[in-house]
């Protein structure tokens, strides 16, 4: 490992340094929900934060650290949406420019939001192009800085402010979690929080979710060892659709978790529904992943506990938004 791992004070610091620059996204509840699941679900709303997703606090915790002389050159990233457009409107503050690889398949509405922010499009065939080798080409020739969707430790300890604000506000409502569920692909954001909770929330229990043919994870905790995916398996859940967990997350997650939660994309759709008709939140089906395992593949030990939920990111295009709430109605 040619990284060093990030703990607890480099998330805490990162929490500092962002402070102001982020939102601080609501905890909310449901009394439907509840009843549901059989559990008291607390949902951390990070779908409303800026740019729809958790990912503008570690794209804004790494970017800041750019040395002033290297910040002309930019920034290349490579993502499915939701990293690229949390680095796009972290560059734009900076006044940084940045170039985005992106899949061609990936949500217009993230497309959109990445090239609203004035960020450069590249895009590739996820199915027969290596999005790494063509950031790395990029910032070869522009002499820029790649910045990882998860497998960095700034981006890791960006992200884990949003573990550090949900403890917080469960101290403030005098409940500690039991448990915790987050979705998970590359892993930065699960292992973050895993960082932030051993801090200051060391008795809760962490579970990934993950969508089925997707669940590397869950695969790996149990093995022991790192699991891949097998190339070209999809899933509604374009947004956690990595091939296996990174070096430094699995080297957080692997003793810091307890297993992982799979669920079917219909199970996803149908939490996409339930956040919208509850919680009146536009939720993405990745996004929406860790509350399908909270309602259909909750682990039996969470079974009439507090839990709590990330609800990741927001940004679902349109019609596949209103295809899914139809075909619940």
């Amino acid at each position: 490992m040619t990284q060093t791992v990030p703990e607890f004070e480099d998330v805490a610091r990162a929490g500092r340094r962002i402070a102001g620059r982020v939102r601080r996204t609501p905890v909310l509840q449901s009394a439907e929900l509840n009843t549901y699941a059989g559990v008291e679900l607390f949902i951390k709303a990070e779908n409303l934060q800026e740019t729809g997703s958790f990912k503008l606090r570690g794209a804004t915790n790494r970017l800041l650290q750019i040395p002033d002389a290297q910040r002309k050159a930019g920034v290349v990233a490579f993502s499915s949406g939701n990293h690229a457009q949390g680095i796009s409107r972290a560059a734009k503050r900076l006044g940084m420019p940045a170039v985005i690889v992106m899949p061609s398949d990936a949500p217009e509405i993230k497309m959109a939001g990445v090239r609203s922010d004035g960020a450069e499009l590249v895009l590739y065939d996820r199915n027969s192009e290596s999005r790494e080798d063509i950031a790395a080409q990029i910032a070869t020739e522009r002499s820029a800085i790649v910045v990882p969707s998860f497998d960095d430790p700034d981006i890791i300890a960006g992200q884990g402010t949003c573990g550090l604000e949900f403890a917080e506000q469960m101290r403030g409502l005098g409940a500690p979690l039991d448990h915790l569920i987050c979705c998970t692909g590359g892993g930065g954001l699960i292992s973050g929080i895993a960082l932030a909770l051993q801090g200051l929330s060391p008795d809760t229990t962490i579970w990934a979710a993950e969508p089925e043919g997707h669940d590397d994870w869950t695969r790996s905790l149990t093995a022991g060892e790192v699991q891949s995916n097998p190339p070209g398996t999809r899933s509604i859940c374009d947004a956690i659709l990595t091939p296996q967990p990174g070096e430094l997350t699995w080297a957080i997650g692997r003793d810091r978790l307890s297993g992982g939660c799979v669920v079917s994309d219909d199970q996803v759709r149908e939490a996409v529904r339930r956040a919208f008709r509850y919680l009146k939140l536009v939720v993405e089906p990745g996004g929406a992943a860790a509350l399908a395992a909270a309602l259909f593949a909750l682990p039996e030990q969470a079974k009439g506990q507090r839990v709590g939920v990330i609800l990741t990111g927001g940004n679902i295009d349109p019609e596949v938004f209103a295809n899914i709430l139809s075909e619940g109605a």
